[in-house]
């Protein structure tokens, strides 16, 4: 089945219950289903076709969900984008990838605007939320339809499982965003694999305080919806006593997580006051939790299964460690997930036996169909298979196993940054340095920091005749960048150190 077609089928036999609680409001199955099909209608009556790219430009809410479940009904490729992406950012996504249509909240409408004024692929934009008197000049955007509208269903667009269900941005070493072709096949597997091993139920609440724009929390929508749980949507988790609050109010049963997430709440002295004795699962991806925080989760909510995972947006997760490992290997982010083969090469593609470090290489359904449009870059990354005409994904990330195969991660073998759970290229945010005046060369690199996991740290040489302070550098950034992408320290320096070819040297600046 598709996508859609598994969220069709809850809403079939769930109609009335609860999919998503958004504001203490709570949005049936069978309305959601309702306002996708009738968003999918007016987005084919505008001309969207089976195969066009959709960009969805939301904060967390209803209409992020609607959106996604519309531009699948349609037969197109929904493309989440962080509504932490600035202007210049969004419209080269928007460009990248020639999409047809967008949505996007009206609070954001500085940055569309401005990114549409860039595009010429976009035909409709449809905008969610007040306008203002002064309206939209661009004449492709219009209001979002209204959920009092009358209902509509569109037209079947004849797709199969091997055709793009989304585009997922990704940064990559070169600076450039890559777009992640994940199929119907590859989302529903991973979908179906990770639901399988948690033990997901329909009886199941899932407090989703993640971005709908990153794939964990994107899969906590698709994942819930397949097997007819409810989904507590938050905005963020900017306020965690809120979120608690919601929690406890709620009765949440699923909370999955990041380490910064995690963070915050052990950071906070009113953490016992809120009730979360339905609490019995937490999930942790994008970095490994240190072995402290394992131990102070499981004292605060001994009821509740902790999982430690691995993954990338290419394959969606790769790896979880059975909760009753934590006490034998903590620290170790378990072995492949159902229906899905890995293994270490060494550095000539030999496969290693247990107990050896190499590359960690991933066989599966779940496995991307490449990058858009990025021919070179998708054959770095996906490789022949054991099996002739079969490709395999090499993950660019240095693990070791134990004796029983259970894998640690090492090291990356690029200089990606993972800062809040997401990725940061540290050639994106020199190129923003770069074009910031009074900078004369500057590199960036990532420092280890017990809240972020890794936070950016900036080197900067300033041109002769020119003053910058650490506040400049950093507000200059946090303009033009995500907040996570934003360098946390800078540190100014007289020269950096090279090569012999010119070629700055950031092991040593990391060191």
């Amino acid at each position: 089945m598709l996508l859609h077609q598994l969220f069709e089928r809850s809403a079939r036999r769930l109609p009335e219950k609860a999919a998503i609680v958004f504001d203490d409001v709570a949005w049936s199955y069978a309305a959601i289903d309702a306002l996708a099909d009738q968003l999918a209608a007016q987005l084919q009556q505008r001309g969207v076709l089976r195969g066009d790219r959709v960009a969805t430009y939301l904060d967390n809410s209803v209409e992020a969900v609607v959106a996604l479940y519309a531009a699948l009904k349609c037969g197109a490729v929904v493309m989440p984008v962080n509504p932490l992406v600035k202007r210049d950012k969004l419209a080269y996504l928007l460009n990248d990838s020639r999409a047809s249509a967008l949505i996007a909240h009206a609070a954001l409408r500085d940055d569309f605007e401005d990114a549409l004024a860039q595009n010429k692929s976009v035909h409709t934009c449809f905008v969610a939320g007040a306008i203002g008197e002064d309206g939209l000049a661009d004449k492709r955007c219009l209001p979002y339809p209204a959920a009092d509208a009358a209902p509509a269903k569109p037209n079947n667009p004849s797709t199969i499982d091997q055709d793009l269900a989304s585009i997922i941005y990704t940064s990559g070493s070169t600076g450039d965003p890559k777009g992640v072709m994940l199929t119907h096949l590859n989302m529903v597997s991973a979908g179906d694999s990770v639901s399988t091993y948690l033990g997901l139920r329909e009886d199941d609440v899932v407090l989703c305080a993640l971005p709908l724009a990153f794939d964990y929390g994107l899969y906590q929508i698709l994942m819930s919806m397949l097997v007819g749980a409810t989904v507590v949507l938050e905005r963020s988790f900017s306020f965690p006593v809120k979120a608690l609050q919601t929690m406890a109010r709620h009765r949440v049963t699923v909370f999955p997580g990041v380490p910064t997430m995690f963070s915050l709440l052990l950071q906070l002295k009113t953490l016992r006051d809120h009730p979360l004795e339905q609490l019995r699962m937490i999930t942790n991806t994008a970095a490994a939790l240190s072995e402290e925080h394992i131990r102070q989760l499981r004292q605060l909510f001994p009821q509740a299964t902790l999982f430690s995972m691995y993954g990338l947006t290419e394959c969606k997760r790769v790896t979880y460690l059975p909760p009753d490992q934590l006490d034998i290997r903590p620290t170790s982010v378990g072995r492949g997930m159902p229906n899905e083969e890995v293994w270490l090469v060494d550095e000539d593609g030999r496969r290693l036996p247990n107990g050896s470090t190499g590359e960690l290489v991933i066989r599966g359904s779940n496995v991307m169909r490449g990058y858009w449009e990025k021919p070179e870059a998708t054959a770095k990354r996906l490789k022949p298979g054991p099996i002739s005409g079969e490709m395999v994904l090499y993950s660019g990330d240095i693990f070791r196993t134990d004796s029983e195969g259970y894998l640690y991660f090492v090291s990356r073998r690029d200089d990606i940054i993972k800062s809040r759970g997401e990725k940061v290229s540290p050639r994106e945010v020199e190129n923003v340095l770069y074009g910031m005046q009074g900078v004369f060369e500057a590199a960036v690199v990532g420092m280890p920091d017990a809240l972020l996991g890794e936070a950016v740290k900036a080197y900067v040489v300033v041109q002769p005749g020119h003053e910058l302070s650490e506040r400049d550098v950093i507000k200059y950034c946090l303009s033009k960048l995500e907040s996570f992408m934003a360098p946390k320290q800078v540190v100014f320096v007289d020269s950096l150190p090279k090569t012999d070819t010119g070629k700055i040297k950031k092991t040593e600046l990391a060191r």
